[in-house]
């Protein structure tokens, strides 16, 4: 990645908290994650600031056994708190759009060299969401599938 991707990737990893309020409160209010809002807050706030504080080590490093592990423990907590998986992929895409959309308002120079980064950093970005939203699905179908061996 280039230094001035590592720039804007510090300015989400230092305004985390402040992104973080974003998606909380983008998920309190989308009718269409009534069982991820009622998570206690804290839990919210937890998988947020997760990703926000450690996304260049994430994207520089990306210890893939550790996101697998993690990610497929979620999964299968989602499925043990009944959380229907659309809505657990869902709310990892307002935590993707938050920080991305956070990039696009601070009004960040424009030149070719500042737009190249910002399309760097939202590659990195989209491709680790993407291994987030595959290990949190396997997890997800791993406990379906345990529970629904235990049922029979």
């Amino acid at each position: 990645m280039s230094m001035m991707s590592g720039k804007l990737i510090r300015l989400i990893e230092t305004h985390e908290e402040q992104i973080n309020i974003r998606i909380i409160r983008q998920i309190r209010h989308d009718a269409g994650l009534t069982h991820l809002a009622g998570l206690p807050e804290a839990e919210l706030r937890e998988r947020g600031r997760e990703i926000l504080q450690n996304l260049g080590h994430w994207l520089a490093f990306g210890d893939h056994e550790k996101i697998e592990r993690e990610y497929e423990g979620i999964g299968k907590i989602r499925y043990g708190e009944a959380v229907p998986l659309e809505e657990s992929i869902r709310g990892l895409c307002v935590i993707k759009d938050e920080m991305i959309d956070f990039i696009h308002e601070q009004g960040i120079d424009r030149d070719s060299a500042a737009l190249y980064a910002e399309e760097e950093l939202e590659r990195h970005v989209w491709r680790f969401f993407d291994l987030l939203v595959i290990h949190l699905t396997r997890g997800y179908e791993m406990e379906w599938r345990h529970a629904k061996r235990a049922a029979v």
